[in-house]
């Protein structure tokens, strides 16, 4: 809900300054296209060295990252980061391949003893070449088959669901599944159904991609469109992207409205979903946060029947203004009525969606909807090269992390992976999560 994981960034490479980016369930960052070039210096060699002692306890922090880097990534957080690696993938045991994309920057493989970590390293060019750009890709598991991802996904605490499906003509065929049919929280994924309806609309000729929507000033949930003044025009398709790209929330509520709840509730059937009645009425993302953050509204929302809850929407909920939302909602890190207000949807039912979407983006106007999903594909650069077409969405709130690919192979083979982990008890290890659903996607297409 709050964004689409997925890459764990610290810190993105700038030449004059460090440039923080660290959300605490991270949005994706889209890997920089491929360029010629030298090969990596001396000096970028050796500092990915020193990388690699300090990761496994040792090194220098001080003396490797420049004193900008520092200033906007601390040693104590720096070593928060280094822990939930290590948690995840234990030691690094070497560098298994340096990349330079200029003598001064290269996307390296760690070799972890539980997995591979893609990270992108930048040195400044100028003595004493100290490291100013840092960002990590994750650690992709070492599973070697996706029955092996779902025995590590069962153990987790709380509640984990996984289907994996070859598509093709007719609906998918499920070649590994667990607890496929659970529907869950799913965060941001929601928004797939919103797509889909989009698209619905272009494919039948009534909206177009250009077509733009007048904003009336109205305050929204963060995101480029929160505060824009009233008259701003914005076209369907720079919403669109923004929603499923960044998982933009103040996109995704011009959207929804945009369209309008029931025709988006109405698609839930179209797509594949099993119980549509469980997501409805189909809430807006200010919806949730409201009900979610503001005392005594969820009480009374949830005291109601479908057609009480959509009243109080329309009159209550719509009076509550934004502001009235406390600004620690989340803060903590602990789940916040993830079992009753969230979109709910299982694997299969997401997987189902994504198959749509791939039927009905084949040809004509509609084709550019691949365009949006493949704008960040959340995996490292190798694993998605491996790849035809990677489309991509995910979700996460504290206690609830999704991610969903739609791939197609080098030999024209379609396939879809989702992946939910739910734990009203506590936040989940979203790098824990990440390393096995990016696993679990280069393992797609083995079947």
């Amino acid at each position: 809900m709050r964004r689409a994981f997925l890459y764990l960034a610290l810190l993105a490479a700038a030449p004059a300054a460090a440039q923080v980016s660290a959300p605490s369930t991270a949005q994706a960052v889209a890997p920089a296209a491929e360029q010629a070039a030298p090969a990596a210096s001396p000096a970028l060699r050796s500092r990915v060295q020193e990388i690699v002692a300090i990761l496994n306890g040792g090194g220098n922090y001080a003396t490797t990252f420049s004193p900008a880097f520092r200033a906007q990534v601390p040693a104590e957080k720096f070593d928060t980061i280094i822990k939930q690696l290590t948690g995840v993938g234990g030691k690094v045991i070497g560098v298994e391949s340096i990349a330079p994309t200029r003598p001064d920057a290269a996307t390296v493989r760690l070799t972890y003893e539980r997995g591979t970590a893609t990270l992108r390293v930048a040195v400044d060019s100028a003595e004493p070449h100290h490291v100013i750009g840092l960002l990590f890709n994750g650690i992709e598991g070492r599973e070697a088959s996706l029955d092996a991802v779902v025995t590590t996904l069962a153990g987790l605490p709380g509640t984990t669901a996984f289907a994996a499906a070859k598509l093709g003509t007719g609906g998918p065929s499920l070649v590994t599944a667990h607890n496929a049919d659970r529907a869950l929280a799913i965060g941001s994924e929601f928004k797939l159904v919103i797509l889909a309806t989009l698209v619905r609309e272009i494919d039948d000729g009534k909206r177009h991609w250009t077509d733009t929507v007048t904003l009336d000033g109205t305050p929204r949930p963060a995101g480029t469109y929160m505060f824009q003044p009233r008259g701003t025009k914005v076209t369907l398709r720079a919403v669109a992207d923004k929603m499923i790209s960044i998982s933009d929330n103040s996109a995704t509520d011009i959207l929804l409205e945009e369209l309008g709840r029931e025709k988006v509730e109405a698609m839930m059937p179209v797509v594949g979903i099993a119980d549509p009645a469980r997501v409805r009425p189909f809430l807006s993302t200010a919806e949730v946060f409201k009900l979610k953050g503001v005392p005594g509204l969820a009480e009374r929302y949830l005291a109601l029947d479908e057609d009480g809850r959509r009243a109080m929407l329309a009159g209550e909920v719509a009076s509550t203004p934004l502001t009235a939302i406390p600004a620690t909602l989340f803060a903590d890190g602990k789940p916040v009525r993830i079992e009753q207000l969230e979109w709910f949807l299982s694997p299969a039912d997401v997987v189902r969606t994504l198959d749509w979407l791939r039927r009905h983006s084949e040809t004509g106007p509609a084709a550019e909807a691949r365009a949006v999903l493949s704008i960040n594909p959340a995996l490292p650069p190798a694993s998605a090269a491996a790849w035809r077409y990677v489309g991509y969405k995910g979700g996460s709130e504290p206690g609830v992390m999704a991610m969903s690919w739609l791939l197609q192979a080098k030999d024209g083979g379609w396939y879809a992976v989702s992946g939910t982990w739910n734990n009203p008890q506590a936040g989940v290890d979203e790098a824990q999560f990440l390393s096995l659903m990016t696993r679990a996607a280069a393992l797609a297409g083995q079947h």
